[in-house]
């Protein structure tokens, strides 16, 4: 379906937009703009989820969740060919509203505090990031008020924070985590990505095959997976490593004993020259006694 999204670029244009709407199912996907096939999916798993209901995607860089010295200035802005893919896509409604219209006065001085979850991985190297991803995110569940909303899983700890936000706060939204989109050499789709000279692209592909490779070998425990993801990461100079863990799904620690069959997350962050990026597979672990 390809159509020309409404842009509404105020809370009461956005308000009047969604009072008119067509009857059903209300989707969204927040994003932070320069949208590519990755968000695209995004959108086509909503549409699914909520048929002919009217779709909604958000476009704001959020300064709440950028730290000190993060790249809020340079983070990519492309509207013009955001919209067009979000009419590719069928998007009814893009709501791309600037800073002062979403935090009116300034910082907000009422925020979503997250969570002993948001203390650790991405959270333990960007303090109050997720304070800053679940404030906006609970301010545009409540001006949307949509009953499915979309994440990737790529960003597996921010979709594990939301979950629980809509949980904990009755929110009445689904949380729908998609399948991370990948290149044809395995690297996860990402804004980012174009940070990255050749050489490092190349460099960064690694990140994935030891994903792959703990995945392949998650059958002999957690520590073999660990082992064999890192031998991978070794062999790329060029990546810096910042962590690789194991957790179960919701980021919690796994048991002294793994029995057969468990499932879990590998998750990993590291730097390519000055880009840091992230990525995550599940895993489903046998024993826990490192045996081959």
């Amino acid at each position: 379906m390809s159509q020309t999204p409404v842009l509404a670029s105020s809370r009461a244009e956005l308000a009047t937009l969604l009072a008119d709407a067509r009857p059903g199912p209300v989707g969204m996907v927040p994003t932070m703009g320069a949208l590519h096939d990755g968000h695209a999916s995004l959108l086509r798993t909503a549409r699914d989820r909520i048929g002919d209901g009217p779709l909604v995607t958000s476009i704001f860089v959020n300064p709440l969740q950028f730290g000190a010295g993060e790249d809020l200035d340079r983070y990519p802005r492309t509207l013009d060919d955001d919209l067009d893919l979000c009419a590719r896509e069928g998007v009814d409604i893009v709501f791309a509203p600037s800073v002062d219209e979403v935090y009116p006065g300034g910082p907000p001085q009422v925020t979503v505090h997250p969570g002993p979850v948001a203390e650790i991985l991405e959270g333990k190297t960007r303090p109050g990031h997720f304070r800053g991803v679940l404030t906006v995110v609970a301010k545009l569940f409540g001006l949307v008020r949509p009953d499915v909303a979309v994440f990737g899983q790529k960003d597996y700890q921010q979709l594990v924070l939301i979950r629980r936000m809509a949980l904990d706060l009755n929110m009445g939204v689904e949380i729908v985590g998609a399948e991370t989109v990948r290149e044809e050499d395995g690297l996860a789709l990402s804004s980012r990505n174009r940070y990255l000279d050749p050489e490092q692209r190349v460099a960064a592909t690694v990140l994935n095959r030891a994903l792959r490779a703990a995945q392949e070998n998650a059958s002999y425990g957690v520590d073999v997976a660990l082992d064999e993801a890192r031998a991978e990461l070794r062999t790329e100079h060029e990546v810096n490593l910042d962590y690789l863990v194991v957790t179960d799904p919701d980021l919690g620690e796994l048991p002294e004993e793994v029995p057969p069959g468990t499932e879990a997350r590998i998750l990993v962050a590291a730097r390519v020259g000055t880009t840091r990026l992230i990525d995550n597979l599940p895993l489903v672990l046998g024993r826990n006694d490192g045996e081959r």
